[in-house]
């Protein structure tokens, strides 16, 4: 793992930029192409560590992949197109690329093993698993059915209708693809909240038959999809970051184009709104059936504090670490309950945050749910564990910004997962 050193700014963030393509919809895009029949070109797609893991599994399931210039060209061969792998397939860090191929595989008549990198090897999997032996899937696993690797033998699944116990956009996307293999069955899935609904828009506008109903989302199985060409927006959860720079760098104005604000993902920006932030939402247009905008953001002091309970929390679940971070400079307590599910993402989140933000002289207290954090605070450089996690490695940068004294980020290049020239860009920006 490699470190790297920051300082504060030496001037606000200025100018423009725009948004890294986004992450999530570069996994769908291609797991959805890959199912349809004919080739589909993917435009603006994010060439980084967790959607390559997503190609990479493609590949070894005989679908061929190109890669152009500003995307990607899938040779989708439909769901009774692929092969049986030669051998396990490697998600490395990407848990949506595990949890979603694993029912796509549920139903494909052969054997697969899927496995990944020490962390993601550490990540439960018996919410996908669950479900998908309702359906009839022959799935194992370690530890009683709850860690990678997993093993799938393929075999005839039978359709559902599922009541998610914790709304999770990748078990909805899981429990769908495997029910759009069953020919003329109807998979249903009920969430208690509404996650992100990328998977659904998606395979509509491929052709799938997907009908929505508040938190029921349902698809018919036995569509035909048919390969597209798409450009894909840029990524909110990768913009936020920028965002979080600008409202608490002095003297900053950034202007971030082409982000997308799909209403299940920008919980941030309502959140950050309450608290007073200078964000403005500029010329939305509509891509790939994805709402995108342009984001003027602007330095804003005096932040309020703010109160997030269980209720809001899928839709903001990307974006926890810069929370916190913001919520070292608004004036007052501010607290995020019902989070429980940060303690297994790519690190435990709250316990990273918890550390980092000590040791650069916040005010914090842990819950096993959440934090309470005291501001505002005048920030202190420090040397800090990124633990492989790329948001908490980019928002330690997005801290020392404001921090005096050096920062020092061990594991900075967990950044490449989902934001390769990450660093790059806001050096530029922060005139450093």
């Amino acid at each position: 793992m490699k470190s790297i050193s920051l300082t504060k700014a030496k001037s606000g963030l200025r100018g423009e930029i725009v948004s890294p393509p986004d992450k999530s919809l570069s996994h769908r895009a291609v797991f959805i192409a890959s199912m349809a029949k004919g080739v589909s070109v993917i435009k603006n797609f994010l060439m980084a560590g967790d959607p390559l893991s997503t190609v990479h599994a493609f590949s070894s399931l005989g679908v061929q992949i190109g890669m152009q210039q500003d995307g990607i060209e899938v040779h989708g061969c439909g769901l009774d197109g692929f092969s049986e792998p030669w051998n396990i397939i490697d998600c490395g860090n990407s848990g949506t690329t595990m949890r979603l191929l694993t029912g796509v595989l549920a139903s494909r008549p052969f054997f697969s093993v899927l496995t990944g990198d020490d962390s993601l090897r550490n990540r439960p999997m018996s919410r996908v698993i669950l479900p998908l032996k309702q359906m009839q899937a022959e799935i194992y696993a370690r530890g009683n059915d709850r860690l990678p690797p997993i093993a799938i033998k393929g075999c005839r699944l039978t359709p559902i209708t599922y009541d998610m116990p914790v709304a999770s956009a990748q078990v909805k996307s899981a429990v769908l693809l495997a029910g759009l293999s069953i020919d003329g069955g109807y998979t249903e899935v009920t969430e208690p909240i509404k996650s992100r609904d990328h998977t659904e828009r998606m395979l509509s506008a491929f052709g799938a038959d997907v009908r929505v109903d508040g938190l029921r989302v349902g698809i018919k199985g036995g569509a035909n999809m048919t390969g597209r060409n798409i450009t894909l927006p840029g990524d909110f959860s990768s913009a936020a970051f920028f965002i979080t720079a600008a409202i608490i760098t002095e003297d900053s104005q950034l202007s971030i184009k082409q982000t997308g604000i799909n209403p299940t993902r920008i919980g941030f920006l309502d959140v950050i709104r309450e608290m007073g932030a200078n964000v403005e939402t500029q010329d939305v247009q509509d891509l790939c059936g994805e709402p995108t905008a342009t984001l003027l953001c602007k330095f804003t002091g005096g932040l309020k504090p703010f109160k997030i309970g269980k209720d809001r929390v899928p839709s903001l679940i990307d974006e926890f670490p810069l929370l916190c971070l913001l919520a070292t400079q608004a004036h007052g307590v501010s607290v995020i309950r019902g989070a429980k599910e940060l303690r297994v993402k790519e690190s435990d989140r709250i316990a990273a945050m918890v550390l980092a933000l000590e040791g650069m002289g916040a005010s914090v207290e842990e819950y096993g749910d959440g934090v309470a954090i005291e501001g505002p605070v005048q920030l202190k450089g420090a040397r800090i564990q990124s633990y492989n996690d790329h948001r908490i490695a980019m928002t330690c940068a997005v801290a020392a910004l404001i921090a005096d004294g050096e920062t020092i980020i061990d594991g900075a290049d967990a950044a490449e997962i989902s934001f390769p020239d990450f660093y790059t860009k806001l050096n530029r920006l922060a005139g450093l």
